[in-house]
């Protein structure tokens, strides 16, 4: 393939998202991923109505949803009094252009984003590749990586990091990464269990103050996503065992179930300073890192690869000046200070933090007359469409 006109560091779903919405506008990408294959650690799943309508623009949807499938059951449940409050997103027909959701693994979405990207000549996807530098000048940039322990140069036009929250980029960039950590340590498992025959959704926000968390079925059979906190400060070597007590406060006595995998990992409330810095853009968490309930993480990184992808194209291809990657970078750092971050806190607040019984009954009360009102419940279950941008050049974009 020829000299890439961009190079994306980091193959994850938001990378490989980004680098096929370039590679369709006909952009020349190379995509440098650390691991040796899609990482496959249970992560993001869920995928809001909102944002299928960018996966459909790609040409990717039909085969999400046949490596996944839909969903249309949403429910609260309330495990001190075994009660559901459930909605159907049916209740967007005719008012949104999708009205399910979709459940599938991350890396089974960055599978499919990949094996799209490869029909493009002038893409290419290298694993095992260490990017160890990162300089710009008024024209290029250039990134030293080592790759199968080789050093190897590469340079591009611009850079996109997404990378994660822990990006190389980002610091060579000189980025701060400000916000907070919160003090939970998140456990994301992967559990068989028929969680239909106790009734609850495809999809559930369990609130309690002790086995509060997400419960959401990963696949068409019964593999379920099952992810709670507990004190960072407890020992990582023993979190099976904790595993198991969790498992023995959420289900009823005597239940069996199977660990079929699982992975903790510390969670923040974090945006960069900026998401750009000259030839240097961030996206996903390489951007901004929220807890994951509620499901506003991978979200609003799909947001941000559908803007950006469509803004830098037309930046390459000389119809945008490019001062609308600024625009991008202001937006799309607006819209998670204004509304991903905090709709994510207060969804783990509810979740996970209010003992106030009161104020739980206050809050489910809401959520019970909105289940029953089309109009309440469409705004309550429009969780992702405030966090889109529409595209910074005036078409389809985001917002199609």
């Amino acid at each position: 393939m020829k000299q890439p006109q961009v190079i994306v560091v980091g193959a994850g779903p938001v990378g490989l998202v980004t680098a096929l919405g370039l590679a369709r506008r006909g952009v020349a990408v190379t995509v440098l991923e650390r691991a040796q294959d899609i990482v496959r650690s249970p992560r993001a799943m869920v995928y809001h109505n909102g944002v299928l309508p960018g996966l459909a623009e790609l040409g990717i949807l039909d085969d999400v949803e046949k490596a996944g499938f839909r969903v249309t059951d949403l429910a609260f449940w309330d495990h001190a009094n075994r009660e559901a409050v459930r909605f159907d997103l049916g209740v967007f027909e005719g008012h949104e252009p999708y009205a399910y959701n979709v459940h599938l693994g991350q890396d089974r979405l960055a599978d499919v984003a990949l094996d799209h990207l490869r029909r493009y000549s002038d893409s290419e996807v290298v694993f095992n590749a260490l990017v160890t530098d990162v300089t710009q000048d008024a024209d290029s940039v250039s990134v030293s990586a080592f790759v199968d322990g080789h050093l190897r140069a590469y340079r591009a036009d611009y850079v996109v990091a997404t990378e994660g929250a822990s990006s190389s980029v980002r610091t060579a960039a000189g980025l701060g990464f400000d916000g907070t950590t919160w003090p939970e340590r998140f456990i994301a498992t992967n559990v068989r269990y028929d969680f239909r025959s106790l009734g609850y959704a495809d999809s559930t926000l369990v609130v309690d103050p002790v086995v509060g968390g997400v419960i959401a079925r990963v696949d068409e059979s019964d593999l379920w996503r099952v992810t709670y906190h507990e004190d960072s400060s407890l020992p990582m070597e023993t979190v099976p065992s904790r595993i198991a007590a969790f498992f023995a406060g959420l289900l009823p006595a005597g239940a069996s179930y199977e660990l079929v995998q699982y992975s903790p990992y510390t969670m923040h409330q974090r945006t960069a300073s900026s998401y750009r810095a000259g030839r240097l853009l961030l996206a996903g968490d390489a951007a901004h890192v929220t807890n994951p309930i509620g499901g506003l993480g991978l979200t609003g990184g799909l947001f941000d690869s559908y803007v950006l992808s469509e803004a830098l194209a037309a930046v390459l291809a000389g119809t945008a000046d490019g001062e609308i990657l600024d625009e991008y970078s202001l937006r799309r750092r607006d819209a998670f200070l204004d509304y991903g971050s905090p709709r994510a806190t207060q969804f783990k607040t509810l979740v996970f933090d209010t003992t106030d019984r009161a104020e739980v009954d206050k809050t489910l009360d809401v959520l019970r007359a909105a289940a029953t009102d089309p109009e309440a419940a469409r705004r309550q279950l429009r969780v992702s469409q405030p966090y889109r941008t529409p595209s910074l050049l005036g078409g389809a974009g985001s917002d199609s």
